[in-house]
């Protein structure tokens, strides 16, 4: 009783609210609220082989499967709470995305083999300047529910490279060209990856990273994302 007590002292002064849609959270519900987890544009790619974000891959990198968790729109307040993960320090944003990605991909028969969990590394200096990297949030929610391993010490990015935002699909290429290397490669040998990044628009980071590996050693990659920006 005493505890329920402080913890609605503690909300009054300082609310938990929705990283989405700002209402404040109610108990039970972890950064994002409820309303805006069942309003999330999902793709529901996990369900879909031949998918448009696997398609983006097809010819250049052989990957398994790939699958995003929903639509990355313009003026969408899921988009903004993406911005807040990477840039405003709310990396729980991405633990409790994981997690929702996570639920979904092990639910999935295509994605039943899947043995461990690699999330696409920051440069170190880059990692200095935001404090964490994004996308090994979100690959420890995805760890936290499938319950395979995550390995975030194999694959390491060599080169700074800066933000591809504004870049246009040749330039993005080119500006991820060999950034990546693999450490250990006995980690990763014989494993079925699944290969996290934040957000995929064409793809270029993702399959640069993924192109590493299997040219490192013999293994199988996928692909997930919190993101699908392609149109």
């Amino acid at each position: 009783m005493l505890v329920r007590i402080w913890d609605s002292l503690v909300g009054l002064v300082f609310p938990n609210l929705c990283e989405v849609c700002g209402t404040t959270l109610v108990r039970g519900e972890k950064y994002i609220c409820m309303l805006c987890l069942y309003k999330m544009p999902r793709t529901r790619f996990w369900e879909k082989k031949d998918n448009v974000v696997e398609k983006l891959f097809w010819g250049k990198v052989n990957i398994e499967r790939a699958c995003s968790l929903f639509y990355f729109q313009k003026g969408s307040n899921y988009r903004t709470a993406i911005h807040k993960l990477k840039y405003k320090g709310k990396y729980n944003i991405g633990l409790r995305l994981g997690e929702e990605l996570g639920f979904y991909l092990a639910n999935s028969p295509l994605y039943k083999d899947i043995s461990m969990i690699v999330p696409i590394p920051l440069h170190p200096e880059k990692e200095k300047q935001r404090g964490y990297n994004q996308s090994e949030y979100i690959a420890r929610g995805i760890s936290n529910i499938m319950k395979h391993p995550l390995e975030k010490r194999s694959v390491v990015r060599t080169i700074y490279t800066e933000t591809q935002t504004k870049l246009r699909t040749i330039e993005r290429w080119k500006n991820v060209m060999a950034i990546f290397e693999v450490k250990d490669s006995y980690r990763l040998e014989g494993e079925h990856i699944l290969l996290i990044d934040d957000v995929i628009t064409t793809g270029s980071t993702t399959e640069a990273c993924a192109s590493t590996i299997l040219n490192s050693c013999k293994c199988k990659i996928s692909i997930a994302s919190i993101g699908y920006a392609g149109h």
